[in-house]
């Protein structure tokens, strides 16, 4: 079969690939997405400070059995509200960005950066400590839209990168040890899944490119 085109209807232009977008294709579903994350982060912490238990136990918990499961849970669980709003608008700000691919793939990168964030803290991490909070999220996230444009090779995405670099640059220095209290290793194995991600991402776009 071959198609037949339209009379008077010019040649038809090749959609500009996915891969490259800056922003999300629908970004009315990608802000709720981004909102309702952060708000089942709200509703977590509110439960743990009305029910007389302590989720936040729920934790990483390094190197122990008994821990590996707070690979699920910890970036849902922070160590109070001063945490948690700490991360409130990167987690918003990089989430929404991160759904560029649309929201199926987001999906794909976010379990990817918290199980590759969580399993380096298991691993590295404190065994005297339960380690929470979605920074590294927000780190993996970011270190995503940093370095995806260097794989898709889109000026606009490491536009974007410039911009997200020249405001939230600073907060690169949290994959370093140093600072008591906050868990590097987090944030470090988030980032590394937020680029493991990008490069999965983008070695899928090449093998089976799709237009806006």
């Amino acid at each position: 079969m071959q198609p037949v085109p339209t009379p008077g209807a010019g040649p038809s232009k090749p959609g500009r690939p996915a891969s490259k977008r800056v922003l999300p294709p629908n970004p009315t579903a990608a802000a709720i997405v981004a909102l309702s994350f952060t708000a089942l982060l709200y509703l977590v912490e509110l439960i743990d400070v009305i029910l007389p238990m302590n989720l936040d136990n729920g934790g990483i918990v390094a190197r122990s059995l008994s821990g590996l499961d707070g690979i699920a849970w910890a970036p849902l669980l922070h160590a109070g509200w001063p945490h948690l709003l700490a991360n409130t608008v990167p987690v918003l700000v990089f989430a929404f960005l991160a759904m560029a691919r649309g929201i199926g793939p987001w999906i794909a990168v976010t379990v990817t950066i918290w199980l590759v964030g969580g399993i380096g803290v298991w691993l590295t991490g404190p065994s005297d400590a339960h380690t929470v909070g979605a920074s590294g999220l927000a780190f993996g996230w970011l270190a995503f839209l940093l370095v995806r444009g260097l794989f898709n090779r889109s000026f606009a995405q490491l536009a974007v990168a410039a911009v997200l670099l020249a405001v939230w640059g600073g907060m690169l220095w949290g994959v370093l040890p140093g600072q008591a209290g906050i868990s590097w290793q987090g944030h470090l194995f988030g980032a590394l899944g937020g680029v493991l991600a990008a490069w999965l991402t983008a070695k899928s776009d090449r093998k089976d490119p799709s237009p806006v």
